[in-house]
């Protein structure tokens, strides 16, 4: 295996051309390479700020492991921004722990072919009591065990925003089994293994790429819209707007069953977990708590029905759902 790391600011302002590895690289010709979603972190349904463990900044996954940790969507000040990005993730670790860091999840363990592969991302912060982290790439082809690891090396990190480079050889698929709806690529940046010093740290983070390329090429923008739309197929965060706000209508199937059907920006990566919060069924002018929440599916790709819960309802009547209190009222969630 080679992995090639690479120390160096690298258009750190946004420019169109830059260095590394002594190679040149434009930003022509590049759209559509970065297999990252929302690797500049400009898209935030769950919320800006996170203190558990569990998916924090739309598919980046805030692990403790023991540790006590805040990851936060930042805004770089105007004039600022790095590779073009407007927004970054700030991991504030106030007790380091080994495994302690960030982790993401590219569906399909094919996302990455046999051969060169690039990894890079920009990032700054001060390095857990061992002095570095690990930055770790493993193929999972189902469930949750490595099949291997391509990328296993460290990042030492300055004050300053760098951009850090990983360049490495992927092996064939032979021997692998087996494929499923499971199989992913986890790639980890975190307090190393060896590493169980509680001294605190933090990783500042943006830009981050993954390439079917033996060469780094600048980073690959994308819209809000278009990078929402990639997290949408798994997560999705219906919020009406605020307490007493129709959000949505439906139907009594019985008197302690009601439906509602959503529709769905896009269809989700599988059947995804339901949580409602936040929300109740208006019927008339009574109003009825939600005590559990199931999906019994759609006819279509791009819907979902929601089975409630609920006690008091009159049989076949019409009602609707709205907000009980500000804040995001339904979620639908298929991460891996």
């Amino acid at each position: 295996m080679s992995t090639i790391q690479t120390n160096a600011i690298v258009d750190a302002a946004g420019g169109n051309t830059a260095t590394v590895n002594g190679q040149n690289i434009t930003s022509s010709n590049t759209m559509g390479r970065n297999i990252i979603i929302n690797g500049d972190f400009k898209v935030a349904q769950r919320g800006t700020s996170f203190t558990s463990s569990g998916y924090s900044l739309d598919r980046w996954y805030h692990q403790l492991s023991g540790g006590t940790s805040t990851t936060s969507q930042q805004t770089f000040a105007l004039g600022s921004e790095v590779a073009g990005c407007s927004k970054y993730l700030k991991q504030a670790t106030s007790t380091g722990a080994n495994y302690c860091g960030l982790v993401y999840k590219v569906e399909d363990v094919k996302s990455i072919h046999q051969g060169k592969v690039t990894f890079s991302f920009y990032a700054k912060g001060t390095n857990p009591a061992g002095g570095s982290f690990t930055v770790r790439l493993a193929r999972i082809n189902t469930g949750t065990t490595f099949f291997d690891t391509p990328l296993n090396s460290t990042l030492t990190l300055t004050s300053t925003w760098q951009r850090f480079v990983y360049t490495f050889d992927v092996a064939s698929f032979s021997g692998m089994g087996t494929i499923d709806n499971t199989s992913q690529l986890y790639i980890s940046i975190h307090q190393p293994a060896g590493d169980a010093g509680t001294a605190a740290w933090e990783l500042n983070l943006t830009g981050v790429q993954l390439e079917n390329a033996e060469k780094v090429s600048t980073f690959d923008q994308r819209t809000y819209a278009e990078e929402l739309s990639l997290c949408q197929r798994y997560y999705n965060a219906f919020d009406g707007g605020g307490a007493g706000t129709k959000f949505g209508s439906g139907w009594a199937a019985s008197t302690t069953v009601g439906m509602i059907q959503l529709g769905l920006p896009v269809p989700m990566r599988t059947t995804p977990t339901a949580t409602i919060v936040n929300a109740q069924i208006w019927d008339s002018a009574s109003q009825y708590n939600i005590t559990a929440v199931s999906l019994t599916g759609g006819p279509y790709p791009g819907e979902q029905t929601l089975q409630l819960t609920t006690s008091g309802l009159t049989a076949y009547r019409p009602f609707s759902i709205r907000q009980s209190a500000t804040g995001i009222a339904i979620t639908l969630d298929s991460e891996l």
